[in-house]
């Protein structure tokens, strides 16, 4: 990821990384977190997204924690940072992501959102409240129970504004398949197009190679999935 700026939102600066294709736009993507924080593998992602002809925004969504990055399996450190997120304060978060794409000429219906586990969540929330050109879920949870105050995302999901897709693993310990399957049921009540894809081989985090879970044909399935998907819906 070649930069970091600063915006402002609600609750004060937010840094925000930001990857720059070498050629032509496609249009923008706003890329978010794992719970983990924005870390080497968040970067990569941004990058592969910008190589793929994305102007790519990275909002660091701990900016009210102190903005770490946690280890891999340190889960007991991630509870003030994740129990410090609410609605308000994210899509306040994702709303200074886009406006930093508009600035740069890319609107809502070439702006894209995609996010990893934690951010994945954030994704969907934001697909149900903005209208965008297109969402991307890997694997989020809340989907049977809310997080973040919020409803459980099957509750969330007819309210899709924004044409969505979600991919899950079916050995995932902490989103059961059932689950899946009811949010798939009700996101195809929404007024846009939306996909869910399960893959049986792989659980949590499988797209990414630093994590015990990543499972590459499910991972790079998923990628070229988000791809095309980005690739239909965004005006760019």
């Amino acid at each position: 990821m070649a930069t970091t700026v600063t915006v402002s939102t609600a609750d004060g600066p937010m840094a925000l990384g930001v990857a720059e294709p070498e050629g032509g736009r496609r249009g923008g993507v706003v890329l978010c977190q794992e719970a983990f924080g924005v870390n080497s593998h968040i970067s990569a992602v941004a990058d592969r997204l910008a190589a793929a002809g994305y102007l790519t925004v990275v909002p660091h969504l701990y900016h009210r924690t102190g903005d770490p990055v946690v280890d891999y399996g340190e889960y007991a450190a991630l509870g003030p940072h994740m129990e410090a997120l609410g609605e308000a304060g994210l899509m306040a978060d994702v709303d200074a992501a886009v406006g930093r794409l508009a600035d740069d000429g890319i609107g809502p219906a070439a702006t894209g959102i995609v996010g990893f586990c934690m951010g994945g969540t954030v994704a969907f929330l934001s697909a149900v409240r903005r209208r965008l050109g297109a969402a991307v879920t890997f694997y989020g949870g809340g989907v049977g129970t809310g997080r973040f105050g919020l409803p459980p995302l099957v509750e969330l999901a007819p309210g899709l504004q924004t044409p969505w897709l979600g991919l899950y693993g079916d050995r995932d310990q902490s989103i059961p398949v059932a689950d899946v399957e009811a949010l798939a049921a009700a996101a195809a009540r929404a007024p846009v197009e939306t996909e869910v894809v399960r893959y049986g081989e792989a659980g949590h985090g499988f797209h990414c190679d630093e994590r015990a879970d990543y499972h590459e044909p499910s991972a790079a399935d998923a990628w070229g999935r988000a791809l095309e998907f980005f690739g239909r819906h965004l005006a760019g």
